[in-house]
């Protein structure tokens, strides 16, 4: 296997992908999986956190593989080396299985390599690169293999990817071992959500609320009217306002906001998007609208978190 890590890679994601297998080799007894790194330049490249490692080559390498995963983090659509590119679309001609994790699988979708496919990739990547790439399905699970292409929304899922690949290859036996071997005694299927409950996330018990809150997150680029929320929740909407000040603390229309004010600012951060088409994708119905709405909430305007990204 090869790891191409891509520098402000997310440690913890690269290591829940290779720990796996070293953990495979020991508990069978036998060397099933062997790795190389690479890294865009060729020279140590740094982790999100600092963590530097040494790559064994760079992307002019003519190195083989059976798999090579891309590992991303930070702002991976920002990324925009040709080489690396070129290279990976040469491996995918050589028939090497390409996997993306946590970020990774922007890098593959801009090398043109997960068209048509069902991909997957970390849930806060996921509201760009959609607007990126209408054309690749991509959902929020865990993990998806379609074919020669695997791709991962990052953290832990990584462990639950390489176990089932694991099993896969070796059977259930050696993918429980490694599982038990970090202890992680319940492996999840790659379908499984990648983000907490909103119950648990959020701290709110109450059904009705819960109930409109996923309407919300599920609607933010044409938001929901007030009193259609109260109709899903089956309450007045004074009685849907009082739970939401009482559990939310503050009312609908500026929770509603808030959300879709929030997608906006992952949207100026990991798109080249105009300022435009930002404020139709959450919902407003003019930059100026948008504009004044994002600087009162964020104390700066648009064109500022794009400088700073």
């Amino acid at each position: 296997m090869g790891f191409l890590l891509v520098p402000g890679f997310a440690l913890m994601s690269y290591t829940a992908a290779i720990e796996p297998l070293r953990a495979a080799n020991l508990l069978s007894g036998k060397t099933l999986y062997r790795w190389w790194h690479a890294a865009p330049s060729g020279e140590p490249v740094s982790a999100s956190n600092g963590v530097v490692v040494l790559p064994d080559c760079g992307t002019r390498t003519e190195r083989t593989a059976d798999m090579v995963f891309v590992c991303a983090g930070g702002n991976p659509a920002t990324f925009n080396d040709r080489t690396t590119f070129s290279w990976l679309r040469r491996l995918a001609r050589k028939g090497t299985v390409l996997g993306g994790i946590s970020g990774g699988p922007f890098l593959l979708a801009r090398a043109g390599l997960l068209d048509d496919r069902r991909v997957t990739l970390h849930w806060e990547h996921l509201p760009a690169f959609r607007e990126a790439f209408p054309h690749v399905a991509v959902v929020p699970s865990l993990f998806e293999i379609d074919g020669n292409r695997i791709t991962c929304s990052g953290g832990i899922s990584a462990l639950d990817m390489m176990v089932a690949l694991i099993e896969r290859d070796h059977g259930r036996p050696l993918a429980a071992a490694v599982g038990d071997w970090f202890l992680h005694t319940h492996i999840r299927e790659g379908y499984g959500p990648q983000r907490l409950d909103l119950r648990y996330r959020l701290g709110i018990a109450d059904e009705k609320v819960l109930r409109v809150l996923g309407v919300m997150e599920m609607n933010l680029e044409q938001p929901v009217p007030r009193d259609e929320l109260a109709q899903e929740a089956g309450i007045s909407l004074r009685q849907l306002e009082r739970l939401f000040h009482e559990y939310v603390g503050h009312g609908i229309h500026q929770h509603y906001r808030w959300l879709r004010l929030e997608r906006a600012r992952h949207l100026l951060r990991e798109t080249s998007l105009p300022v435009l088409d930002v404020a139709l994708a959450t919902g407003f119905g003019s930059a100026s609208q948008f504009s004044r709405a994002y600087a009162q909430t964020f104390g700066e305007p648009p064109s500022r978190t794009r400088t700073l990204t």
